[in-house]
């Protein structure tokens, strides 16, 4: 890989490690410390994840149109200073707005970052987009694995490490991410689509729209895991860090899995999808049923299979779909709308379960999960009518 793509891995399990020590934590602390419901609790994760996707398309748009190092730099620094902040004070009203704050900032980063990765190498592919998947699940696995161990002395504690690791971001992209503005400038690419006429940028963001609607389903659902699953766990016994050591063994399968993932050679990045999003539907049925620690991690490890096939196929067709100069764009537009199913999917979850049961979740859930088949299957028809015709 470029130089430049092992600077984004490292930065993004940096990242990641530090925001891994507070997010899987978010409803327990709001539910479990501060006396709140789940619904509440959901409703700032909401607040969170708007702040996120407004972050994601300004990021992106920055990205096109100013400067990446600039706008990865100024996101930081207030993602930085709430964390710093966060760290002193954590009472409700303090943690809602600094969460606030932290997401938009980290919804900043994410679509410089994406679309960074995929101006530096676009001949990667696949590969380049799944670089920084595996750095973020990484990341992912070490913030996980310790914030659960590290809650369980004391939440005090988490918030400390949480903003250790955005200071340390800060300085690792301050000094290393300078060269950031010519890089792009020298890689930036026209779309993987050969067409013989330039793509239309209606047709294109007609076909990302569709493409991510089924997107949008999957955050929804995979977004209960940390919310209204994790307070589940707490209500019928199992310890915190137990719950933690699930996001850890996220993590640490992707990591690992890495080397059994490159055997697999699909050309199409919708075969990936289908598959995984079938992969998906197992878990969440395993984990209806479960109600001892096993059985939940045995749901996780199926879960992260499933997510290993389909997170990086969704950034690797909207770079394809990206039309020249506006790779930054697209990129910040499917960060927004996985922050929208994260938005979503707690407050959504949240007020199913206190008001009927999780049951019923889980149930609703299943029915869901068959639009990003069916989204999947149509998002480039259009283009395709189009590609023939020209």
């Amino acid at each position: 890989m470029p130089k430049y793509i092992w600077i984004l891995v490292v930065a993004t399990t940096i990242n990641v490690t530090g925001g891994s020590f507070l997010w899987p934590l978010n409803t327990i602390y709001m539910h479990n410390e501060l006396g709140k419901s789940l619904a509440f609790a959901g409703a700032i994760l909401m607040l969170n994840q708007a702040a996120v996707i407004m972050g994601n398309l300004i990021g992106g748009v920055l990205f096109d149109k100013f400067s990446p190092y600039k706008t990865i730099l100024y996101a930081t620094i207030l993602v930085m200073t709430a964390s710093v902040f966060l760290s002193f004070k954590h009472d409700i009203l303090t943690y809602s707005i600094m969460l606030v704050l932290i997401g938009f900032g980290t919804g900043t980063t994410w679509p410089v970052m994406f679309a960074m990765a995929g101006s530096v190498w676009p001949e990667g592919g696949r590969r380049t987009f799944n670089a920084i998947y595996v750095a973020q699940n990484l990341g992912v696995a070490l913030g996980a694995t310790m914030g659960g161990y590290v809650a369980s002395i004391s939440f005090d504690y988490i918030f400390i490490a949480n903003a250790s690791l955005f200071v340390v971001f800060f300085f690792f992209v301050l000094f290393l991410f300078k060269g950031m503005d010519k890089e792009r400038d020298r890689q930036m690419h026209t779309s993987v689509i050969e067409q013989s006429k330039k793509i239309k940028d209606h047709g294109a963001f007609r076909s990302l729209l569709i493409l991510s609607s089924g997107f949008l389903v999957a955050w929804l659902v995979y977004s209960q895991w940390q919310t209204t699953i994790a307070s589940h766990t707490q209500t019928i016994g199992i310890p915190l860090e137990q719950y933690s050591f699930l996001w850890a063994i996220n993590g640490f399968l992707i990591v690992l899995g890495q080397p059994i993932l490159k055997l697999v050679k699909w050309q199409s990045q919708k075969t990936y999808i289908y598959v995984g999003t079938t992969i998906f539907i197992g878990s969440f049925i395993i984990a209806m049923a479960a109600d001892k620690f096993v059985m939940f991690a045995v749901a996780m490890v199926i879960l992260t299979i499933g997510e290993m096939l389909v997170w990086p196929a969704i950034p690797t067709l909207a770079n394809e779909l990206a039309p020249r100069g506006r790779e930054g764009f697209y990129q910040g537009f499917i960060n927004s709308v996985a922050a929208a199913g994260r938005m979503i999917g707690p407050i959504l979850g949240g007020f199913i379960v206190d008001y009927f049961n999780i049951k019923l979740l889980f149930f609703i859930i299943l029915f869901v999960l068959v639009i990003p088949f069916i989204s999947t299957f149509l998002f480039d028809r259009g283009l395709r009518k189009e590609k023939q015709t020209t």
